[in-house]
């Protein structure tokens, strides 16, 4: 069963209908035991930080994704999906997340004033290490945005003491990403069975489609 978790976050029935559209069968759970009975997990979501990790506490999903994560089932996580696995957001305030991997979501503070926040359209991606849901992606390819928080990745010295990172680079946990804003940031993380995109696989057109047909058959292994 491919679980979608159901926790009142806006945009999961236009996941639901992609995944269906290339051939899985998912399924929305609203509670912990159910997405424990699922083989692989999608979280997806559009929201705040603050009321959505609420509400993910409140259904225990928090507790879910630690221990998917750590069983090796595959787990997607998309848009403020990807930004709630990281440690901490300076959203509403300051929220801690789910902690699964290291880094801190900040807000767009952009100098040009074309640049707007949010960050809305598409936009390239560039992959610095490859990954088997990006196999026949072709680096470069567009995606579609909606947000005015990024990832910032820790650059992790215990990351590197434990061998899932070189001295100077990020935790080991950044597959893509795009500019904007002046700068780079972070559009697919992951590790191990986790794979999260900041952009919409699912209004992305191909390559988005591509991306969530590979899911489905993804044993969870990063290469």
């Amino acid at each position: 069963m491919l679980a979608i978790l159901d926790y009142d976050a806006g945009n999961i029935e236009s996941v639901r209908l992609a995944i269906r559209h290339v051939g899985g069968a998912p399924e929305f759970v609203r509670d912990a035991e159910a997405a424990r009975r699922a083989d692989r997990i999608v979280f997806p979501g559009v929201g705040s930080a603050g009321q959505c990790m609420r509400n993910l506490r409140a259904r225990g999903f928090d507790t879910v994704l630690h221990e998917a994560v750590a069983a090796g089932k595959p787990v997607l996580a998309i848009c403020i999906g990807m930004q709630l696995v990281f440690d901490r957001s300076e959203e509403d305030g300051g929220v801690d997340a789910v902690q699964l991997l290291p880094g801190t979501v900040r807000k767009f503070e952009p100098t040009d004033p074309s640049e707007k926040v949010p960050h809305m359209g598409w936009n390239r991606v560039t992959f610095p290490r490859k990954h088997p849901l990006l196999a026949d992606t072709v680096d470069g390819a567009d995606f579609y945005f909606v947000h005015s928080y990024y990832v910032e990745p820790a650059w992790d010295d215990a990351a590197v003491r434990h061998g899932a990172a070189a001295p100077g680079r990020d935790a080991g946990v950044v597959y893509g990403y795009a500019e904007y804003a002046g700068g780079n940031f972070t559009a697919i993380a992951g590790r191990g069975s986790l794979f999260a995109t900041q952009f919409h696989p699912e209004k992305s057109g191909p390559a988005g489609l591509d991306i969530l047909a590979r899911f489905l058959g993804w044993d969870g292994a990063s290469c």
